[in-house]
């Protein structure tokens, strides 16, 4: 199992790159952090910063990627060994070196040029990397291409650095599933604490943000599995309306809640990626549907205040949550109140729990659906055509695959019919009528609603491979996935170390009012805190 873990030579690039760190010339030698070395001036740096350094000529993409490869190397490799990377991009330097040269042209392609990004392993390239949802099954079988978001992040300058570990299959593969483990890339770790869990299924994206080896990345999402890891991780995570983002070459759970969306340690950055990300797609025919961008962006619809004379209405659950974060969230209520914010207050909402049989019945149905379309890529040639093709990969690789858990999900979706059964359709309705018209649509025009806030997450449970860990609460973040609308967690505070986020969320299309909403709460607390790399939680 070591050979893939390795990321295709990933040991011996990091290696090369890392005794690069300290002849990054722009960067200011190397200094501690928690007994580890760090480059400085890639310390919390925004991609405002990282432009306008690059702008003066005090660095380079290239100096920038060496920086980020190297930390990488000692951190993400060695070290606290995150595991949060699973494959570097062997272009990315000459990446890197086009930028700049288009740079020294007078080229700039926007707030992205130049910038380094890390994407999930399950979105797909046209390059020398892979695309394998962490799966074994699928290493060696190229998509025929970029996928239109990366596409799009190419052309807006990014540099793609690489890609980032998740749990396999986006956490959709069996019951008893370990968030972060996939069986070609490992255990990614919390940086907070090792020996919790960093949640899924984007586990390396917010790992890598969270650690400082990337300043955004992209990840994914059907149900939590961009605020759930971003919350846990301490970081901003944003799932879009299912529709502003294209689909299109993103290995699928379900179309009906998928979306890809930006993860970064501010909401501002978060918006800088979105503005790349998002665009119509001929391919996905949600993504056709979409208003017009807002002007400037949605970097731009971020203002001061934004918080001041908004209503706010607060979800209280149920979801479980211990008790000690009922302070928290009344702390975190507290602030949107002082912002001048007005808060109504919805109660719980029982029927949110009716949405998870028929939310998991759409998974099942539409995974089989989307798998076969995604294979069907993969040209003719491929040893994966359809998901039974998979189930049989795993059973004849279980050593390395089924070790810690089985492929449950895959079996049942298995044995579901076409997208036009009665079961199907029957689900998909109660997921819409309870998420959206009983729900978000129905409090938004009752009471008048700008957004609607709850508990994103509880601090990160212990890591569990015999059992995939335990829980600490439920989410907010569950009734605006069902609903395919937009959804945002922002740092709120931390318990002994480890942090948890306050989630906003509303109608479809609302996304630039949520990221503004957002960004004032997160100016008014600084809830972020910097991992330590603890192995474990201090008992006191």
């Amino acid at each position: 199992m070591q050979k893939w873990a390795t990321g295709w030579g990933l040991r011996r690039a990091a290696r090369e790159f890392g005794r690069r760190l300290r002849f990054a010339a722009g960067f200011a030698g190397a200094a501690a952090v928690s007994g580890f070395a760090a480059a400085p001036d890639l310390h919390e740096i925004t991609v405002d910063e990282l432009g306008r350094r690059m702008a003066a000529g005090e660095t380079t993409s290239r100096r920038i990627a060496e920086a980020y490869l190297a930390r990488i190397a000692e951190i993400d490799r060695a070290g606290p060994t995150l595991k949060a990377v699973i494959e570097l991009n062997p272009d990315a330097l000459a990446l890197a070196d086009a930028r700049d040269a288009e740079r020294r042209a007078g080229k700039i392609r926007g707030p992205l040029h130049g910038v380094p990004v890390l994407i999930k392993d399950n979105i797909a390239t046209g390059d020398r990397m892979e695309t394998t949802a962490g799966s074994l099954a699928l290493v060696g079988l190229k998509p025929p291409a970029d996928a239109p978001l990366v596409a799009r992040l190419r052309e807006a300058g990014a540099v793609i650095l690489g890609k980032t570990n998740l749990s396999e299959w986006a956490n959709m593969r069996g019951s008893g599933s370990i968030s972060g483990w996939s069986g070609r890339g490992g255990q990614t770790r919390n940086p907070y604490a090792l020996d919790r869990t960093p949640s899924g299924s984007s586990s390396g994206s917010a790992v890598a943000v969270a650690a400082n080896l990337i300043a955004v990345a992209v990840g994914t999402e059907t149900t939590g599995s961009i605020l759930s890891p971003a919350g846990v991780n301490g970081i901003v995570g944003f799932k879009p309306t299912v529709g502003l983002i294209s689909r299109t070459g993103v290995i699928p759970i379900a179309a009906s809640f998928d979306t890809a969306g930006p993860m970064a340690r501010t909401v501002r950055d978060a918006a800088l990626l979105l503005d790349a990300l998002a665009g119509p797609d001929p391919n996905d025919a949600a993504t056709l549907a979409q208003p017009a961008a807002p002007a400037g962006g949605f970097a731009a619809a971020i203002v001061p205040g934004a918080l001041r004379g908004a209503r706010l209405g607060v979800l209280r659950g149920p979801f479980d949550f211990r008790p000690n974060l009922d302070a928290a969230f009344e702390a975190s209520l507290a602030v949107l109140r002082a912002a001048g914010a007005e808060l109504v207050e919805l109660g719980q909402y029982p029927a949110l729990g009716r949405t998870g049989p028929a939310r998991y019945e759409v998974m099942l149905y539409e995974l089989k659906a989307g798998l076969a379309a995604y294979f069907a890529t993969l040209g003719p040639d491929s040893r994966i055509k359809t998901l039974a093709d998979a189930i049989a990969f795993n059973r004849a690789h279980a050593a390395q695959e089924l070790a810690f858990f089985g492929q449950q999900d895959f079996e049942k979706a298995e044995g579901k019919g076409p997208l036009t059964e009665p079961a199907y359709l029957e689900a998909l309705d109660t997921c819409r009528r309870i998420a959206r018209a009983e729900g978000i649509d129905r409090w938004v025009a009752e009471h008048r609603l700008d957004a609607i806030v709850a508990q994103n997450n509880a601090p990160a449970a212990l890591a569990d491979a015999l059992f995939g860990g335990s829980t600490t609460g439920g989410a907010g973040y569950v009734l605006p996935a069902v609903a395919g609308y937009p959804s945002l967690t922002v740092p709120a505070g931390n318990l002994k170390g480890l942090p948890y986020g306050l989630c906003f969320f509303g109608p479809a299309w609302s996304d630039a009012r949520i990221l503004a909403l957002g960004a004032d709460f997160e100016a008014r607390t600084k809830a972020r805190i910097v991992p330590t790399f603890a192995p474990t939680l201090p008992r006191r």
